[in-house]
């Protein structure tokens, strides 16, 4: 598999849980040796086996990483019978096709940028993945895929690939961790989780957040993540108005992101754009309802009304509108935690790798792509991609 980062690099995030989940279980349930390339980072070993999977790291998260990636991309085919390369599309293009010729491709998509890279990146680094993305339909036509909403398939449909040769598959959870537990949650706690990020609109969120303060004056804010916009965003909450109310926790433990999933009254995640959005159903599983923005990605992983509340992207009156709501209507809150709770049961790593490895089964043997469990059907699960 190639992914630039893996889950014990500093600035991992969600993608790479759900290649840590995936990864492991296809090791040790389904039989399938795995091999991960991604990049170096201060203080990592250079190759370890970790859970049976083998990590091999080089370059940095920089462009040395993709640099290097072909060459030793084709060292590993050289020394080992591989079957099949999987490309985690999460950020650049690898285009393995072109350095891996004759092995089987599978192509793993999150989300793809599209122009909201030029919230998160350089213009010179933006234009290079958005420039890149066109090139989708042009040499990845002929791959199967597995998207991990309907909204990405959506947008893989829309640049011109197959809608035939997409299966959905959604994020796991692991509910033995992500429960309810026996914290109560804390009246007029709203928690944010999540890579402090411009394309996360944590910008928005702060905006936002006034608005709430002169509705709920004794309401706290917790941001739980560090980015590359964590800078500006602890500059922005450093007024008079914002200081006594909001927090930076920074990078976390997973048992300490777990404890504030549960004290939250509601978890707010602001984002531009989104694969999935993990954290709305790791929230879920804890008992805690979401307001969200409706884009892709979220509108798969909320149901609007059920388990959170949906509100326009980058539209800060909204949001506080949204969040104002959940915090003071205790009854509408307790209504949305046992809906997220029953959402959340439909989603288990188990169930998704096996789901997983069925596909790459297939499409190693070169077989067509199978038909597999409806993880989101409203009713009980039908099969259909």
């Amino acid at each position: 598999m190639l992914n630039e980062r893996d889950l014990t690099h500093p600035l991992a995030g969600g993608v790479e849980v759900h290649l840590d989940e995936i990864a492991r279980r296809l090791v040790a349930d389904h039989g399938i040796e795995m091999t991960v390339l991604c990049a170096a980072y201060e203080g990592g070993a250079d190759e370890e086996v970790r859970d049976g999977v083998r990590y091999v790291r080089f370059g940095d998260r920089g462009f040395s990483y993709y640099a290097m990636l072909p060459r030793r991309a084709r060292a590993e085919v050289a020394a080992a019978p591989y079957d099949l390369v999987v490309e985690n599309l999460c950020k650049l293009l690898f285009f393995s096709s072109f350095y891996l010729p004759g092995l089987p491709h599978l192509a793993l998509v999150h989300h793809l940028f599209g122009l909201s890279a030029f919230r998160q990146v350089s213009v010179p680094i933006a234009t290079y993945v958005a420039a890149t993305e066109a090139l989708l339909p042009l040499v990845y036509r002929r791959w199967p895929f597995v998207a991990v909403s309907p909204s990405t398939r959506d947008d893989l449909v829309r640049r011109g690939l197959p809608r035939d040769r997409i299966v959905v598959i959604p994020n796991g959870l692991d509910h033995d961790r992500y429960s309810p537990g026996e914290v109560r949650a804390e009246d007029d706690l709203v928690v944010f989780v999540g890579r402090v990020e411009y394309y996360k609109g944590v910008d928005v969120l702060l905006d936002a957040w006034p608005r709430v303060l002169a509705e709920r004056p004794r309401a706290r804010l917790v941001l739980v993540g560090a980015g590359t916009a964590e800078g500006e965003m602890r500059r922005r909450a450093s007024s008079d108005r914002l200081n006594a109310s909001v927090s930076f926790e920074g990078f976390v433990s997973e048992d300490a992101k777990i404890d504030w999933l549960r004290r939250a009254a509601v978890v707010v995640q602001p984002s531009h754009k989104e694969g999935w959005g993990l954290t709305v159903l790791e929230a879920n599983a804890c008992g805690t309802p979401v307001v969200a923005t409706e884009v892709p990605g979220l509108r798969d992983s909320v149901r609007s009304g059920e388990t959170g509340l949906l509100v326009p992207r980058g539209d800060a009156p909204a949001l506080a509108d949204g969040l104002v709501r959940v915090l003071s209507d205790s009854c509408l809150r307790d209504r949305l935690a046992a809906g997220a709770r029953g959402w959340a049961e439909r989603f288990r790593w188990d169930e998704v790798a096996a789901a997983f490895a069925e596909v790459a089964r297939a499409v190693a043997g070169r077989q067509p792509v199978p038909v597999v469990r409806d993880f989101l059907a409203r009713v009980r699960p039908v099969g259909g991609a």
